[in-house]
């Protein structure tokens, strides 16, 4: 296809697949498309051993890292100027978040045990990872391996970022969910503007897709030659031409990965994501700090009630939950019923779209005839009767 996404990362099919699934990674790869490692909270020597298979698996395709390096971070922003430790990391973590866990829990029959501090420092290897020091880490395995697209996850990247990026010959992608954002992510010298709206799974805005994409375009294209990819929501061919209709370059994708067979995500998590509608998400800053959508469950509700403390800022947040949201997975694959009522994942809206289980390579089968279909159709309001 004549699009600048394919022509610069040399693919056929202008739709990049974010997984934390290095199947996923290779199968889109190898049907067309690219597909994105999320590699948050990956130790580095996790990482190493991911990119090593697919390199081994891949043949040759291109395919990219994602990452969260923000800018600023709550230690640096105190001025502290060093990396927390992970003794630190869990300190931050106030009592009443552990006895809301705890009791949370409890009320589901899972033992309250689970969560103490060695369950707890778990997820500060997280808070970590995505600090300068440990950042540098992963960013040291990255750029060891053939990678055709380093990308932020969370704010601009941090000059280093781009600096070794350039070094590279590496294009940077950054997530955004507003125009002035966007922006600024040109300014630092972002190659690929990812406008993810706020149907999005993981973190995300409050604009629309529909209406934060042409807010970007128009904003960018007089002031920059960066590839502009529209997110959230997107999990058909017809969204994605949608989109590219209103400027866009192609499309990043998330959420219409986590129901293919080769996905990472929990069955128990698959199953309830199959049964449900696109009104079956939240956007909270209970799960991370930072606004983020996902499956809506009792996890979720729990935390949007008027008992629940408030949201602790990135990392923090995620020292307790992830950890215990695993543990909650584990015990919901096992058929333990309070879990499956807590169990919940990252997704977006359009979920209510995703209703079978199907390969990768199905799905970018089925965004492929999707896509021609739609432009067939609009040609088709432009002939003559």
């Amino acid at each position: 296809m004549r699009s600048k996404i394919c022509s610069l990362l040399n693919i056929d099919f202008p739709l990049i697949a974010f997984s934390h699934c290095r199947d996923v990674v290779v199968e889109v790869s190898k049907a067309g498309g690219m597909g994105v490692l999320g590699a948050v909270g990956m130790r580095p020597e996790t990482l190493a051993a991911e990119l090593d298979w697919i390199d081994a698996n891949i043949d040759g395709k291109p395919y990219g890292v994602d990452l969260i390096v923000p800018a600023r971070h709550e230690a640096h922003a105190k001025g502290q100027s060093k990396s927390m430790s992970r003794e630190d990391a869990v300190s931050k973590v106030p009592q009443a978040h552990r006895a809301f866990v705890r009791d949370l829990l409890a009320d589901h029959n899972i033992p309250s045990e689970q969560i103490e501090d060695n369950l707890i420092s778990r997820g500060a290897r997280m808070s970590q990872s995505i600090q300068h020091e440990g950042a540098q880490a992963l960013l040291d395995v990255a750029f060891d391996h053939p990678i055709s697209l380093i990308a932020n996850a969370l704010g601009p990247p941090p000059a280093y970022m781009i600096e070794r990026a350039r070094a590279h010959g590496v294009p940077v992608a950054a997530l955004v969910g507003a125009r002035e954002h966007a922006i600024r992510q040109v300014e630092a010298g972002v190659d690929i503007i990812v406008v993810s709206g706020g149907e999005a799974g993981g973190h995300c805005g409050d604009v629309s897709t529909l209406v934060l994409v042409p807010e970007v375009v128009r904003a960018i294209r007089p002031i920059s030659d960066a590839v502009i990819l529209a997110a959230g929501g997107i999990v058909t061919g017809e969204q994605m031409a949608a989109c590219m209709a209103m400027g866009a370059d192609g499309a990043w994708t998330g959420s219409v990965w986590l129901t293919t067979t080769e996905a990472e995500t929990s069955p128990a998590v698959k199953e309830k994501m199959l049964k449900a509608s696109s009104r079956d998400t939240v956007r909270s800053k209970a799960r991370t700090g930072k606004f983020s959508r996902q499956l809506r469950s009792a996890w979720t509700d729990a935390w949007e009630g008027p008992d629940a403390p408030a949201s602790l800022p990135m990392p923090f947040q995620s020292i307790i939950v992830e950890p215990t949201m695993q543990r909650i997975n584990k015990l919901a694959e096992g058929g333990h019923e309070g879990a499956t009522q807590l169990a919940s994942y990252f997704v977006g809206q359009g979920l209510g779209l995703m209703n079978e289980t199907v390969s990768a390579r199905e799905v970018v089968r089925q965004f492929m005839e999707e896509y021609l279909e739609a432009t067939d159709r609009l040609r088709r309001f432009m002939e003559d009767d």
